[in-house]
């Protein structure tokens, strides 16, 4: 069985590249250069809407296959799109590896935007980037920086939602990460982690 890759390499609307890194929108109220999609009325901020609705966005689907998708080392890039959901993989690993399962969600919430608000980050044709042979790196220094600004917008709203979707909001700030996402902590996608 292969991995899961995006539904939005098939998206007929080419998003803007950088490299060969896909600038998609997002539904998002962080600041960066993504285009923002609508949001919706009444969704609470551990779900997301349907596949079909013009709401749902590559975070929205990072998160619902991150699961499934860390049990392969191998995955076959069959568009842009799939560049981005291997790196928001690789983020949404290295996010949980900061939860403790004894930690609140307040102190959770704190380390896990600590990672996502940290500027020295990786991009693609840095050493430290995972996988370089499959990334482009930027063209120019412009491209770079707005590269980066977009990666930091999608660290910090992928961050946003996975923190809802591993502490239950009824249980509030004192609540238990779910252990069935914690599971995850040492499992790398691809062998890899950035």
């Amino acid at each position: 069985m292969p991995a899961y890759n995006s539904v939005f390499n098939a998206d007929p609307n080419q998003p803007r590249l950088v490299g060969n890194f896909p600038l998609l929108p997002l539904r998002t109220r962080t600041r960066g250069p993504a285009y923002v999609l609508p949001a919706v009325a009444g969704l609470p901020p551990n779900e997301s809407p349907d596949q079909d609705s013009e709401s749902y966005d590559i975070l929205d689907e990072i998160l619902a296959v991150f699961r499934a998708n860390t049990f392969f080392r191998n995955f076959e890039i069959q568009g842009p799109a799939d560049r981005l959901l291997m790196y928001g993989i690789w983020f949404v690993s290295e996010c949980l590896t900061k939860i403790k399962p004894t930690a609140t969600a307040r102190d959770a919430a704190k380390e896990v935007m600590n990672t996502a608000l940290d500027v020295n980050f990786a991009l693609p044709g840095d050493p430290g980037w995972p996988l370089n042979q499959m990334y482009e790196p930027p063209r120019d220094r412009q491209d770079a920086e707005l590269l980066k600004q977009y990666m930091s917008q999608v660290r910090q709203e992928l961050a946003t939602r996975l923190l809802a979707r591993v502490f239950d909001a009824e249980d509030g700030p004192n609540g238990k990460p779910s252990k069935w996402w914690l599971s995850f902590t040492k499992r790398k996608f691809m062998g890899k982690s950035l």
